[in-house]
């Protein structure tokens, strides 16, 4: 064996031993009954950096900085798509993207003749022959609710029909709200005069929790907080006006170019910083070469009251479960569907951001990850993951360096509420209950990832990657350009190792193949309306 797969060997097994940091503290001792309460929190293009436990300096997290304190914290939680409605039928269905074909947003972006291939035709709707995490749960004797976001098929594809015997705002089931400020517009859920939706959506999660207090309960409270339109709390907004106006100039540049690393000449790091002074790239658009403008600073108000807003969410939910007394039987995980939106959504290639506009199309800094939202990179699929497991051994506090993607949570949460997978039901990830236990470590696994579609955030080509050990490996479906990065050493993904280590890109590349054979990822084919000229 080389040296190079050695080395490729010895990372897989470093990964797999669950590097554990525990910190001071302790968790209660009380037994608590055999079947613990579920409280999933999801929150939309939530970026990793956007928790101050995590390492954020603007936003105000305390809420979540005190879960962190209290349960597990992995610092490499993944989303299995770095757009939303793959990503969540991933957390429900235990179930790659790619394997139910349902790997774009709803309804998906259409095509465009700058494109020279075609997105792929995926389902419009949570297959229904897929049991869901809910399904699972209600067959075990749980009470389930769905509040806020579904974005996973309307009409008679509802979260009724998958598992939730309740969903508010029942009957709107797109992937964004109209506002966040009453009146909401959500199908009749209007809202009180001056409330704000984030703060409306908690109150009935609250409601949901006092009802069924003495009942196992599983609650998806689904906030659509901080998708845009990005429009915060005006109290909140104000404090953030006033704290960014008193911090002192950041360091780092406002916006950098990210160029398409599949064009035949793409453009070096150099190039990039240079051409961005030039007249042609001043604007906020699709510029020349296929680029675009990357915000690298946190300093949009709004955004930061949006943050805010769902972390005192998280705070009114945990105080709720203390006040009733049922904090020590319940579990509660927080998540982000993906990373945040640190590119502008250009699903019109035509769209053209004014500077006054700036705020309500950027909203954050994924730094110090490369990229954002619709982009393989890391700030596109790395996001906070926290649980908190009261019957868990994991010292509170602890910090976990092992990868964890979507497909995991089905087993994991069946696993804490000992019930059985469901006869026949296929789940693909793993259960990582023994990292909650402090029982050491999961088995060794690649983490997969497939786009056959281009996305609204960027004019990178379509592709897919594959993490297996510290290694990332990019493939781009165009031209088949590869980028190889090792996680650890290289987090902001700014050295490409493939040409240095081929071997190595050579085995992820035929793993990420044989897995798409596996579950037969659909793959993208020539576009008959490709014009070169549109690029």
């Amino acid at each position: 064996m080389s040296t190079e797969m050695n080395r490729l060997m010895k990372t897989v097994a470093l990964a797999g031993a669950g590097a554990i940091t525990p910190f001071c503290g302790a968790v209660s001792q009380n037994t608590p009954p055999k079947r613990p309460n579920i409280i999933f929190f999801l929150v939309d293009d939530l970026g990793w950096m956007d928790v101050a436990c995590n390492g954020g300096t603007l936003y105000e997290t305390p809420n979540i900085d005190r879960l962190a304190a209290q349960g597990v914290r992995f610092t490499q939680g993944y989303s299995a798509c770095h757009v939303s409605s793959p990503a969540r039928a991933c957390i429900l269905t235990g179930r790659y993207p790619a394997s139910i074909n349902m790997t774009d947003w709803l309804p998906g972006r259409k095509n465009f003749p700058f494109q020279m291939l075609e997105n792929v035709v995926g389902n419009q709707h949570l297959p229904q022959g897929e049991t869901t995490i809910a399904e699972a749960l209600k067959n075990g004797g749980y009470r389930t609710a769905i509040i806020g976001k579904w974005h996973l098929g309307e009409g008679e594809h509802c979260p009724e029909a998958h598992g939730f015997d309740l969903h508010i705002p029942k009957g709107y089931e797109k992937g964004w709200p109209v506002t966040y400020h009453a009146p909401f517009q959500l199908n009749g859920y209007e809202g009180t005069d001056g409330e704000y939706l984030t703060d409306a959506l908690t109150a009935d999660a609250l409601k949901f929790i006092e009802q069924n207090r003495e009942h196992p309960f599983f609650l998806y409270l689904s906030h659509y907080a901080v998708h845009d339109p990005i429009q915060g709390r005006e109290d909140m907004v104000e404090k953030y006006r006033e704290k960014i106006a008193s911090r002192p100039s950041p360091a780092t540049p406002p916006f950098i170019l990210e160029g398409n690393p599949d064009d035949p000449h793409p453009l070096s790091f150099a190039a990039l910083d240079s051409l961005i002074r030039l007249p042609e790239y001043a604007g906020f658009k699709i510029l020349p070469h296929r680029t675009v403008k990357i915000k690298q600073q946190q300093d949009n108000p709004h955004f930061a009251a949006m943050v805010e807003s769902v972390d005192e969410s998280l705070g009114r939910v945990t105080a709720k479960l203390s006040e009733l007394g049922i904090d020590n039987n319940t579990i509660v995980v927080f998540y982000s569907d993906n990373g945040g939106m640190s590119a502008a959504n250009f699903g019109n290639p035509a769209r053209v951001v004014r500077p006054e506009q700036l705020d309500k199309a950027f909203s954050s800094s994924n730094l110090p990850l490369r990229g954002a939202k619709g982009w393989l990179y890391e700030g596109g699929i790395r996001v906070p993951l926290i649980v908190r497991w009261p019957a868990g051994n994991a010292p509170a506090g602890t910090v976990s360096d092992v990868p964890i993607t979507g497909v995991d949570f089905f087993p994991t949460l069946l696993e804490m509420a000992q019930l059985p997978l469901p006869k026949g039901k296929v789940t693909e990830g793993i259960s990582f209950a023994p990292l909650l236990k402090n029982a050491g470590r999961i088995k060794d696994r690649a983490i997969y990832w497939h786009f056959p579609h281009y996305s609204n955030h960027g004019m990178q080509s379509p592709g897919a990657a594959i993490r297996y050990g510290d290694f990332k490996l990019i493939e781009y479906f165009e031209r088949g350009t590869v980028q190889l990065f090792h996680i650890r050493q290289d987090p902001s993904e700014q050295r490409d190792l493939a040409a240095e280590l081929p071997e190595t890109a050579a085995h992820l590349q035929k793993m990420l193949h044989r897995w798409q054979k596996k579950v037969h990822a659909r793959h993208m084919t020539p576009n008959p309306k490709y014009r070169p000229e549109e690029e």
